[in-house]
């Protein structure tokens, strides 16, 4: 009989198949619920090494499952930035098209950071993007679906300096 945490997985997955809009809150790539190691909070030792070869690498915008930050069994398929590697983990900033600018007091209080990057293919729609700088996330390589864009070095770096203020 398998364990309750497999039927557990196996049922998300029969949900994020059967229903379209399920499928964006719950895991669907390699990161099984359970098995986050939690948000990285050292030092990032950024790298900007983007290759468009198939292979997840820093500098590019890739699409993948984010943990939740109160809840890591729970989470969203979205576009993140890669910014460096920690052991075997790649180190990513999740990015958004809503407009933080708006709510920027409320994001304060919760001590969330985000900054304009502008739109790029990794969004469909083209709208302009933001990417949250506070929170550094762990993503494992065969978690990535699929490659987005790289970003540009500028923009890159503006970002890693945005990161490295907001971490203090």
């Amino acid at each position: 009989m398998p364990s309750n945490r497999w039927v557990d997985l196996l049922l998300n997955v029969a949900r994020a198949v059967s229903s379209p809009k399920r499928s964006r809150t719950v895991p669907v790539s390699g990161a099984a619920v359970g098995t986050y190691v939690g948000d990285y909070t050292g030092v990032v030792d950024a790298l900007y090494a983007p290759r468009l070869d198939g292979d997840p690498d820093p500098g590019e915008v890739v699409w993948t499952w984010v943990p939740y930050e109160d809840d890591h069994t729970q989470g969203k398929d979205r576009p993140v930035l890669l910014v460096g590697r920690d052991g075997p983990w790649l180190l990513a900033l999740q990015l958004t098209s809503k407009d933080h600018d708006r709510d920027a007091a409320q994001e304060a209080r919760h001590g969330r950071t985000w900054i304009d990057i502008g739109s790029g293919p990794w969004d469909s729609r083209r709208r302009p993007s933001e990417v949250r700088v506070d929170r550094v996330i762990r993503v494992s390589a065969d978690a990535v679906r699929r490659e987005g864009a790289m970003l540009e070095q500028p923009t890159f770096d503006q970002v890693v300096a945005a990161m490295v203020r907001s971490r203090g």
